[in-house]
């Protein structure tokens, strides 16, 4: 007799990722296929991606130099070993990579994820310390509401408490700061907000607490996306920087999001002049098509392990997939598309005269913060081309307003993303103003009549 398990499309053998799985199974929103800034959905309906997917379709969806290049890498060389071997598109890439970087963030280690990408990060920088003489340097330090992928290093150095609580003590040596969101000084700020660069001096507090000859490591995410777009107050990244410095600490910027386009610059290193040691990258590297991440080192880091005997492994961590064939054909063919089309600076602001069409940033811009006033709107937060609209919570129900928004929102045919009671855009870096006009008045509609 047959196993009524393995009927095709049995919804209930997935155990799905941050979803709520027995809602979801009881009235399931599938996908079947996408192209440029649209989904279908099962049901046939047109669906304008609001998220980039999960930030990562930067480039938008079944874009052709992307397909074609991996359908011919594919048949041309499948896999090749990760460790004591190489292909040349690995190599490739990792020389276009350095070289949209600013020096001397000159040398890349590829991984398969964000996650991995922070869990490398942090590896490095504790290795570093090491053979730099700096045994004792062992601390890291994250902040309250940081999201750094969902390993046991990115959650111990991360502050979103769901992600922690259900999973023991973490790793040890581990330490906050506070975040920087700042209601009552900074709502329904346009772009950086003015107030807050203080905050970055907690930083220098917590290393003084441990020592700093403890200290290896601090990470930030140069805009948190995941908690909601917390973006950075005047100043502050560059307070956090002059105290690394200070006192001999590491700085790693979590660009995971902000990386490739998303703030109208190609990273957020260039948007806001602030030069970490490490980099962790992923997503937009090759728009979501094939998993990859990537991790900028300093020169200075790499150098510090090219020594001793050169037949000897410098620095004992890798993946299977790291570099992968695939994954590098799609990134190559991503960053070619980026080029052409000029998308890694779409988001950036107008010019001196408004409208004069240098970018769609003060367009989204003026669009978001159309809707204040609207119903349960607390705040709007904009950057680039991310948004955030927070929303008051209901008594005793947290997230169900926003996660409300978002069911309304899909029935209607724009897909956003929740967190909490904020509900988070990032649109493909190739939409256009007609769907920023689109995926603004379906929320004023839905927010008009938002319980």
């Amino acid at each position: 007799m047959a196993d009524s398990r393995n009927t095709a499309n049995n919804l209930d053998a997935f155990w799905m990722p941050f979803t709520a799985n027995r809602q979801f199974k009881q009235d399931p929103r599938l996908l079947v296929s996408a192209k440029g800034m649209y989904y279908t959905s099962s049901d046939g309906r047109k669906v304008l991606d609001g998220t980039a997917g999960l930030w990562c379709v930067n480039a938008g969806h079944a874009r052709p130099k992307i397909v074609e290049a991996v359908a011919n890498q594919i048949g041309e060389l499948d896999y090749a070993p990760a460790f004591q071997m190489g292909h040349p598109k690995v190599f490739e890439l990792a020389s276009r990579l350095t070289a949209m970087m600013p020096s001397p963030l000159d040398h890349v280690f590829f991984t398969n994820s964000g996650s991995e990408s922070v869990e490398t990060a942090l590896k490095i920088a504790l290795a570093y310390q090491r053979v730099k003489g700096n045994g004792a340097k062992t601390r890291l330090i994250g902040r309250e509401r940081g999201y750094h992928g969902v390993n046991f290093g990115g959650i111990s150095v991360g502050g979103i408490v769901t992600n922690r609580k259900m999973f023991g003590t973490l790793l040890g040596g581990v330490d906050h700061i506070r975040h920087t969101h700042d209601l009552a000084r900074n709502a329904f700020s346009r772009g950086v907000p003015e107030y807050g660069a203080e905050f970055a001096d907690e930083l220098e507090r917590v290393i003084l607490l441990h020592d700093a000859s403890t200290v290896a490591a601090v990470i930030i995410e140069p805009v948190a996306g995941s908690t909601g777009v917390l973006i950075p107050p005047k100043g502050y990244l560059q307070r956090i920087r002059e105290i690394c410095d200070k006192y001999d600490v590491l700085l790693i910027f979590d660009e995971v999001i902000t990386g490739f386009g998303r703030l109208g610059t190609p990273f957020a290193v260039d948007y806001f002049g602030v030069m970490p040691d490490l980099v962790v990258t992923a997503k937009g590297i090759s728009n979501g098509v094939v998993p990859m991440g990537a991790v900028f080192a300093q020169k200075k880091i790499y150098d510090a392990f090219m020594t001793g005997p050169e037949h000897l492994i410098e620095f004992f961590h890798g993946y299977t997939y790291s570099g992968h064939p695939l994954a590098c054909a799609a990134a190559l063919a991503t960053l070619d598309t980026y080029a052409e089309e000029g998308l890694l600076t779409k988001g950036a602001m107008d010019g001196d005269e408004p409208g004069d069409g240098k970018g769609l940033g003060t367009y989204w811009q003026t669009a978001l913060h159309s809707l204040r006033g609207m119903p349960h709107v607390i705040d709007i937060r904009n950057i680039g081309l991310v948004g955030a609209i927070e929303l008051e919570p209901i008594p005793g129900q947290p997230t169900k307003r926003a996660f409300t928004a978002f069911l309304k929102a899909y029935e209607k045919g724009v897909l956003i993303r929740t967190t909490g009671d904020i509900i988070a855009l990032s649109p493909p870096l190739i939409v256009e103003k007609e769907h920023i006009d689109e995926i603004v008045a379906t929320l004023a509609m839905i927010l008009k009549d938002l319980a």
